[in-house]
């Protein structure tokens, strides 16, 4: 397991603010109020260690396949419906959301090989990720991948607390199967749109993991 990119700069940040803080404590309340400074130190640790532990990325036996579409992030299954895309096919899609919780791996993956076409970010509200609404109205970073099988569009959608998406993915750039896309802070949500038809691989409320669990076959 390593930690993300995205996350030396918070970690740092957060490390210097849990020092000042214990530091602090124990200067000021080890002698008179012992439990007291014991519980900061036990409560500042824990959330620092589950900071550190958002921006892990595990190490994993990728699945990749011609035929898959493979899930672009940790998360559980939220959406399996039918949707008409108004961003860039202008017609109906099949559309499978995953969410993902502050305790999910971050890191987002390509769910197909082949050429970005389209890659676009849009400002936006910060609805809370399982709300249908968060797919057209919250913060979204939109990428269209295209191969010989199809195109597929993928939404890394932020959530409630997400105030950042970062997409590492340009127009014309060749990408493979489970190859890292970006990277969204704390509780958000991936879609990806494919053709109808597809078979979906996955149920509702599934947990799935990015670049393991195939979601569906084209």
């Amino acid at each position: 397991m390593t930690i993300h990119k995205e996350g030396f700069r918070t970690i740092l940040i957060s490390a210097l603010i849990f020092l000042v803080i214990n530091l602090v404590s124990f200067w000021f309340l080890s002698e008179r109020y012992p439990y007291l400074s014991a519980f900061i130190f036990v409560a500042s640790l824990g959330l620092f260690l589950f900071l550190v532990s958002f921006f892990r990325v595990p190490t994993r036996d990728l699945v990749t396949g011609e035929n898959f579409v493979v899930a672009p992030a940790d998360g559980k299954v939220v959406v399996i419906e039918e949707a008409i895309d108004e961003e860039y096919f202008k017609e109906k899609r099949l559309q499978i959301s995953i969410f993902m919780s502050p305790a999910n791996v971050h890191q987002n993956r390509c769910p197909v090989s082949g050429e970005v076409v389209y890659n676009q970010y849009h400002k936006g509200k910060y609805l809370v990720a399982w709300n249908p609404k968060s797919s057209t109205e919250n913060e979204r970073h939109s990428v269209v991948i295209k191969n010989t099988k199809a195109e597929v569009l993928v939404k890394q959608i932020a959530g409630a607390l997400a105030k950042r998406i970062v997409n590492y993915l340009k127009v014309g750039q060749k990408v493979e199967q489970t190859e890292e896309m970006g990277f969204i802070k704390f509780g958000s949500r991936v879609d990806v749109l494919l053709p109808i038809g597809t078979k979906v691989e996955v149920k509702l409320n599934q947990a799935v993991r990015g670049g393991i669990t195939v979601i569906a076959s084209l």
